[in-house]
């Protein structure tokens, strides 16, 4: 549960900042225990955000949703 709350919160942040953008929950099944952003882009991907390394606590593994929003401007950007 608590990896859906998280991923509905950064979600609803990446569509408040970028409100054409299509975001797609676990198109795939997740690493266990892994939280990750990753901007799919054509056929290019970009890691916006991994919990893989974080924690204990266990918090550490969720990312604050203005920190992906800000990944996402990076990359974006960068482009």
């Amino acid at each position: 549960r608590v990896y859906g709350r998280n991923a509905e919160e950064v979600k609803s942040a990446l569509l408040a900042a970028r409100p054409g953008l299509t975001v797609v929950l676990n198109p795939e099944k997740p690493r266990r225990n892994s939280f990750e952003v990753t901007l799919l882009d054509g056929g290019k991907e970009t890691s916006l955000w991994t919990g893989i390394k974080k924690g204990p606590p266990r918090k550490l593994k969720f990312p604050q949703p203005d920190s992906v929003v800000a990944a996402l401007q990076e990359a974006l950007k960068t482009e």
